[in-house]
């Protein structure tokens, strides 16, 4: 009987999302070969993922591969993986701010680089779409802190703060913050803004299509009639965000927008895509904050802004809520977003080699078998 191939690896949770973390020099560098292990590992497509390590939900169902950067000046690079639950199929297109909360402590961890004291900080690229951001870790005695005091909704108790600013995600996946150049647009009949601060995003009223906005997570992952005119809508977007034919691509998501109802500034419900979040992703609740400061939008006539160029946003999603730091340049009719940062939490949970058959290792069995 065929030996299984076992492959170093460390599940983790970063922010709201879970993953396996991978070194990338223990993978194959062929995308295909790489997928077609990411697959096994993981268990997909199987919508239970029951003969992997995947979590069977889009949140859970997620991978880090990480190197030393070839960029001078940074740190770490970072390529994500979504690995699509009950499909055969990886996709490297977008971001996910929650995973990368993890990419740092990991790094740490393998020993990809050194602690610098009590705090080190981490530039990191990611290489789906060039966006750099630097991430604050707490690194006593030499080695990741994974205990503290920050909350964040979606997580149960706390953890150790992880502070990310995030240096150039606009237009990071379609080329451009707002890539048709305008703030709304009529698509598929419903006004929208299409924009791109390290998630491209389809933002709408929930009142467009026929919604409060303030339904349960569950109450719209069962409407059919509303995921049907979403995906309508989406589908519609694809090509006006450069993102072209998105029928098989899990960006753009889809965020509907009302007033706050629990003291924030903006509620959301956001799609990804095809899912309704149970709170919303980094990179979505940053670009639907951004597009709250843009005059005359969507999420802008619905937002309740504080004054300042310096603006801290509460956004309210259906478990709780997301802050996002945004400071403004520009004039208050052309905003432009100089920087936009957060805070998330990441926790190791464990650490070890997981096992994929020797059938799809094939081409690479080798040496990823070695110890």
């Amino acid at each position: 009987m065929a030996r299984q191939v076992s492959i170093p690896c460390m599940l983790m949770r970063g922010g709201t999302s879970k993953g396996a973390y991978f070194l990338a020099s223990d993978l194959p560098e062929d995308p295909a070969a790489r997928d077609a292990i990411l697959l096994a590992a993981m268990g997909s497509p199987d919508p239970r993922q029951v003969d992997g390590v995947g979590g069977a939900h889009p949140l859970t169902s997620k991978v880090a591969i990480v190197s030393r950067s070839t960029l001078p000046g940074c740190d770490i690079d970072f390529l994500f993986c979504q690995v699509v639950v009950d499909k055969a199929l990886v996709d490297t297109t977008p971001n996910c701010g929650n995973i990368l909360a993890g990419v740092a402590p990991f790094a740490l961890e393998r020993g990809l680089l050194a602690a610098t004291g009590e705090e080190t900080r981490v530039k990191v690229r990611t290489l789906n779409t060039g966006t750099l951001a630097e991430l604050t870790v707490r690194t006593p005695d030499g080695a990741v802190d994974y205990d503290g005091d920050a909350r964040i909704d979606g997580v149960p108790g706390t953890a150790a703060p992880i502070p990310i600013d995030f240096l150039d995600a606009a237009g990071s996946v379609c080329g451009a913050l707002l890539p048709t150049g305008n703030a709304v647009d009529v698509v598929a009949g419903v006004e929208v803004t299409l924009i791109d601060n390290g998630m491209p995003c389809v933002v709408l009223a929930a009142q467009a299509v026929g919604r409060t906005g303030y339904e349960s997570r569950d109450a719209l992952d069962t409407d059919a009639a509303l995921k049907a005119r979403l995906e309508e809508i989406r589908r519609a977007a694809g090509p006006l965000m450069n993102l072209g034919d998105v029928a098989a691509k899990v960006v753009p998501k889809m965020i509907l927008v009302a007033p706050p109802a629990k003291g924030g500034h903006l509620s959301t419900r956001s799609f990804i895509p095809h899912e309704c979040h149970a709170s919303i992703g980094v990179f979505a609740a940053v670009t639907v904050a951004t597009a709250a400061t843009l005059p005359g939008s969507p999420a802008n006539r619905v937002a309740v802004l504080p004054e300042g160029r310096e603006k801290t946003l509460s956004v309210e999603h259906p478990t709780g809520e997301f802050t996002v730091r945004i400071e403004l340049g520009g004039t208050p009719e052309r905003p432009m977003v100089e920087r936009a940062g957060l805070l998330r939490t990441a926790r190791a949970l464990f650490d070890g080699r997981v096992l994929v058959p020797a059938r799809v290792a094939a081409q690479d069995a080798g040496r990823i078998a070695a110890e």
